[in-house]
């Protein structure tokens, strides 16, 4: 019954992908013909409402791109991130699939001189069938995420309700059972709905688990799955009995449910969001990993090396006018530098404007208090300001730190810090910053280190590199000022 709701589910987003897929294509024509012929479209013929559009080209590709990046597949308790990720590579595929075919078929819409009108656009001009495939990506991408997002709302809230309901079997009665229970019955938006229990011992010793019906042992599973209609099983099987795994999983085989493994790994020590991969055949799960591995990582960089390099040329004159305001207030040198640990607890020499009498005094393992008289009249301000920093876009370019990312300490810090703040090293599976999420909110100084910390580690595992536009956004607009700071 299920799967003929779920199929009914997916020939009405595919008639709706349809439409708005053609709509995304009807709106790109539309802004060409205004933008490029000056006049809303009007044309006498109706063939050309559907060929001027390219809808006998777009629509079909669209959907067939929609497919292949997964959008049909019953994933309740998908994240609308990852579904937007999907719809993303959908619209990617769909226009470069429709150049490709156009060029193939010899269509107008590519060629080198078609078009009489044409756009200007960033300093470059497009003949406007070249503008309206332009058009056509960004409008399609936010059409079909606005549409796939309302979709999502309407059926977590049916749902919610008690529709369209799950039906799940959890295998094992013990605390990792319980926790399956909770969870999947706290997110009844997903629309699973517990409806039976199967303890992890051979037979069973209790009729009801959590107000829960206890079908059998494990020895009854199979039988259990003959006799009752459950859409999916949850197998949440205690440490001492993960011997029992492969074979239930192969006796799994038999029954046409969806499977999922709860690992018997409390949630203190996932850090981060576990991911399976596979290496020559061999599963692997991946416990713990640097976000920054891949393109992440390249992109972050490029962002990096832009900024600090455009920083530094817009506040040459800012830093040249600290440099002198630092070297007539005090004897020593301007740039202060020391220790500190980054990605992978690699160590580097920070660079600052210095801000004490004495070099010496500021390489102190101490932290600096409330009118601490090391700190001259200009460090001050420049600490208050967070100017004294400005030398560290040098670290960035340098490939030692990020724009964004935790603040570095100093090496012997880290060593007490690691024993006495559980999960504190996970600051260290990204680059050191000139700010972050912490600063952002207000965290620089005197201030709660577990706090710090838990925004730091909140960083880390949920890090994207719009994140980091964000907080350089929120750095930018909250001001560099911290009373905080001395």
């Amino acid at each position: 019954m299920l799967k003929r709701r779920h199929q009914l589910f997916v020939v009405v987003l595919f008639v709706l992908d349809a439409l708005v897929v053609a709509a995304a294509a009807m709106s790109a024509w539309s802004i060409r013909r205004l933008l490029a012929e000056r006049t809303f479209p009007h044309l006498s013929e109706w063939e050309d409402w559907l060929k001027e559009p390219l809808l006998l080209f777009v629509v079909p590709l669209g959907l067939i791109c929609i497919r292949v990046s997964g959008l049909y597949r019953p994933r309740r308790d998908r994240t609308l991130t990852s579904e937007l990720l999907d719809v993303a590579r959908a619209t990617g595929f769909t226009i470069g699939l429709l150049v490709f075919v156009l060029w193939a078929v010899g269509n107008d819409a590519i060629a080198a001189g078609s078009g009489s009108a044409g756009v200007m656009f960033y300093d470059a001009r497009f003949t406007a069938p070249r503008f309206q495939i332009l058009l056509l990506a960004p409008v399609l991408f936010v059409l079909l995420s606005s549409h796939r997002a309302i979709f999502r709302t309407v059926l977590r809230r049916v749902r919610a309700r008690g529709w369209n309901q799950r039906h799940v079997l959890i295998v094992g009665t013990g605390r990792l059972g319980q926790v399956a229970f909770r969870t999947i019955e706290r997110n009844s938006w997903t629309g699973m709905r517990p409806a039976g229990f199967v303890t992890h011992h051979p037979e069973a010793r209790r009729e009801t688990f959590l107000d829960t019906r206890v079908l059998g042992g494990l020895t009854q599973l199979d039988r259990v799955l003959d006799e009752h209609e459950f859409d999916a099983v949850y197998l949440a099987l205690p440490g001492t009995r993960a011997g029992e795994l492969p074979g239930l999983l192969q006796m799994l085989d038999r029954h046409a449910v969806d499977v999922r493994v709860v690992p018997d790994v409390p949630t203190r020590y996932i850090p981060q969001a576990m991911t399976v991969a596979e290496l020559d055949g061999m599963p692997v799960l991946s416990y713990r990993e640097s976000p920054l591995v891949g393109v992440g990582g390249m992109n972050k960089r490029t962002l990096d090396v832009i900024g600090a390099v455009v920083a530094i040329v817009l506040l040459s004159p800012l830093m040249l006018a600290v440099a002198a305001a630092v070297s007539l207030s005090s004897h020593g040198p301007v740039i202060f530098r020391q220790r500190r640990v980054s990605i992978g607890g690699e160590q580097f020499k920070i660079y600052k404007f210095r801000t004490m009498y004495d070099q010496a005094a500021e390489a102190s393992p101490a932290w600096t208090q409330r009118n601490d008289p090391r700190v001259t009249h200009v460090g001050r301000f420049l600490r208050r300001t967070s100017l004294d920093e400005l030398p560290q876009l040098f670290n960035v370019v340098r490939g030692e730190m990020s724009l964004v990312g935790p603040r570095p300490e100093r090496p012997e810090l880290i060593e007490r810090f690691r024993e006495d703040w559980r999960g504190y090293m996970l600051r260290h599976h990204v680059k050191a910053g000139m700010t972050g999420w912490a600063q952002v909110n207000g965290l620089r100084g005197d201030t709660s280190l577990r706090k710090r910390v838990q925004y730091d580690l909140f960083y880390v595992r949920n890090w994207s590199l719009l994140f980091d536009v964000r907080i350089l956004i929120l750095t930018l607009t909250r001001g560099f000022v911290n009373r905080n700071a001395y």
